[in-house]
């Protein structure tokens, strides 16, 4: 690991009072050096106050949501190194400085505390968390081709490329998604570290609602899908459309050919507009495939603008 290297501990909070001075004593501990960033979210408890006690950089962020906190995170903090955790101590700091080595000495661009290779299953005590990570999981898995071991993780490290040439479009918890999607869609290096889980102390709640919350993850999936491959999104409802088109206009044929008359002329139309709206769609993905292609080729001139900066 660099010892010169400016590393920042990205705390997003709202009412994390019972245990965000325990956080920042953590990282503090395993990171000597770095510097802890507490954004504060609107809590209505201390918060603020016990994190500046124990030593943290007190921000505010007063657009609520996680995707707010991390915009204005991304935007404000310098380092060559970022960590981001949640404020909550279900997360253990040390396992911080294995990740940070990866970002700093391996190159990579995003390190993804792993919390369902351990201990996740057994600490977690909403059975619905469980099957959600999963099914995020392998929904991302298999649409974008890749082995992500946790989509849904809130302790992540990134490196400063990353950091300042990631766009947050999401508001709310989907944010973890939004990052996942990015980094895969764009190539950059993704590991993974097993980390161990501990579920919530006694009394300190979840801010995750599991169903509304989960139906924005899915819905960003989806966006990010079509986002980052059109051709695909769109040939697959092209597909639907032929599909539909070639059911509604089998009966009209073989009516056709037994009496020579069309008696379903309204059916007719209907496959007809099928058939013309499904191959728009095929169009329009391969025009939007290629628009992709070139926005990856302008990023990858972003990266090595950024990087240039970084050095001077």
């Amino acid at each position: 690991m660099t010892s010169k290297a400016e590393i920042a501990v990205l705390v997003p909070c709202y009412n994390e009072a019972q245990t965000i001075s325990k956080v920042v004593k953590d990282f503090k501990k395993a990171l000597p050096g770095a510097k802890v960033y507490v954004y504060d979210n609107n809590s209505s408890d201390k918060t603020a106050q016990l994190a500046k006690a124990a030593g943290a950089i007190v921000r505010h962020e007063h657009q609520q949501g996680k995707g707010n906190v991390l915009r204005r995170m991304f935007r404000e903090v310098e380092a060559d190194c970022y960590i981001l955790v949640d404020g909550d101590d279900t997360y253990p700091a040390e396992a911080a400085p294995e990740m940070v080595k990866a970002v700093l000495d391996n190159g990579a661009d995003m390190v993804v505390g792993d919390r369902l290779s351990s201990t996740y299953a057994k600490e977690n005590k909403r059975a619905f968390h469980n099957f959600g990570n999963k099914l995020v999981q392998g929904i991302i898995n298999k649409a974008f081709r890749s082995r992500i071991k946790d989509v849904m993780t809130g302790y992540r490290a990134f490196s400063y490329q990353f950091v300042k040439t990631f766009p947050i479009l999401s508001k709310g918890f989907e944010i973890e998604t939004e990052m996942t999607l990015h980094a895969v869609d764009k190539g950059m290096q993704i590991d993974n570290v097993v980390v161990e889980y501990r579920d919530r102390p006694a009394g300190s709640k979840s801010k995750l609602n599991t169903i509304p919350d989960g139906m924005k993850v899915l819905w960003t999936i989806v966006r990010l899908f079509r986002d980052y491959k059109p051709r695909v999104f769109w040939g697959m409802i092209a597909a639907i459309l032929y599909v539909l088109s070639i059911i509604l206009v089998v009966p009209v044929l073989i009516d056709f050919t037994k009496t020579g008359i069309v008696a379903r002329f309204p059916t007719l139309i209907v496959a007809g507009f099928a058939a013309v709206i499904g191959t728009l769609c095929l169009f329009a993905g391969m025009i939007l495939q290629a628009i992709a292609r070139n926005s990856r080729r302008e990023f990858e001139f972003k990266l090595q603008q950024v990087a240039q900066q970084r050095k001077k």
